[in-house]
């Protein structure tokens, strides 16, 4: 079922695939935002080049062809070319229009110089794959798009959890996806809760799926909070309900029940996952049910009671098995 309203619609799905099936775990939720949102889905394949056969001038990678041998390359091409054209007849994508792209070079660079050439507004690629001549190490490159790209990522990682479905818990078969949103008081980090709406609307379609806002206060002890920590909390507590009040048009607009969360911890991002993967706040407290998905922006603000959204950013990245929506926020600091 599409969304509704154009504004709130994927046009165009970039899904970076290595020939690996690995990497391939990314197709069917590519899949089902694609049909959601009745978007085009972009697959290429990066050929990436021995380091023996390449040289890097001022970060870009410069193929050196008398060493290689254009017949290589063109065999390497066509390989490539082959392989996304049967992927893009494949039964999981059927109904869906897609378009195919093969090019030589540093991975990380040519998804994002394809990203921008194909005006593509998600990026879902998954987080490990092959290494070797024609394969690309996906686990660092999945670290330096989310890091650089100004369309929101969606990493997904090996051996975890794929929101294919849009009742994925068997234990409670009427609940549907949960996306938890990680937030700091801050305008900054408030930008991916707009792209991950979009997200989980599409993915729970045509179910109501949910936005966890969830708010962790950084505290330095354990045990009984202090004034300062109490008044830091309430702070909290007034911040996620003006949170929900602004947001819900947009909740409305997209099928999505809006639930707040609020935890204490000395580590943002372990308590975020903490949060995420059990179901439950870092004082033990049930919430409504354990997360199928994160998202959070790369940047954030800093100070006494804000995150450093960059820094926990990458540790969650490395740390989680649930996929995670990154969210550039391209605004000034």
């Amino acid at each position: 079922m599409p969304l509704e309203g154009e504004k709130m619609m994927y046009k165009r799905i970039l899904v970076p695939l290595d020939g690996s099936s690995r990497a391939q775990c990314a197709l069917e939720v590519a899949a089902r935002a694609a049909r959601a949102s009745q978007a085009t889905l972009v697959l290429l394949q990066a050929i990436g080049i021995p380091s023996e056969y390449s040289t890097y001038m001022y970060g870009a990678q410069v193929i050196q062809l008398p060493e290689i041998g254009e017949d290589v390359l063109d065999a390497e091409q066509a390989e490539a070319e082959s392989y996304l054209a049967t992927i893009s007849r494949s039964e999981v994508l059927k109904g869906i229009p897609t378009k195919t792209r093969a090019l030589i070079g540093a991975a990380a660079t040519i998804i994002q110089d394809v990203a921008r050439e194909e005006h593509a507004d998600l990026i879902i690629l998954c987080s490990h794959g092959n290494t070797g001549f024609k394969r690309w190490a996906v686990g660092s490159t999945a670290q330096k798009v989310s890091r650089s790209s100004t369309i929101p990522v969606l990493v997904l990682h090996e051996g975890g959890i794929t929101p294919t479905n849009p009742f994925p818990d068997r234990l409670r078969p009427l609940r549907s996806l949960i996306a938890q949103v990680a937030l700091d008081g801050s305008d900054f980090a408030e930008a991916a809760i707009e792209p991950a709406a979009k997200l989980i609307a599409a993915l729970a379609a045509p179910a109501q799926g949910m936005l966890l806002l969830t708010h962790v206060v950084p505290v330095s002890t354990t045990g009984k909070l202090n004034e300062s920590q109490v008044e830091a909390l309430d702070e909290a507590k007034s911040y996620l309900r003006d949170v929900v009040k602004r947001y819900s048009g947009l909740a409305q607009s997209l099928n999505l029940h809006l639930e707040t969360s609020l935890a204490t911890g000395k580590n943002v991002a372990e308590t975020l996952i903490h949060c995420a993967e059990t179901g439950e706040e870092a004082t033990g407290k049930r919430l409504t049910g354990t997360c199928n998905l994160m998202a959070i922006t790369t940047h954030g603000r800093g100070g006494l009671q804000r995150m450093r959204m960059g820094s926990v950013t990458e540790s969650i990245l490395g740390a989680t098995k649930l996929p995670l929506l990154v969210v550039h926020n391209q605004q000034k600091q």
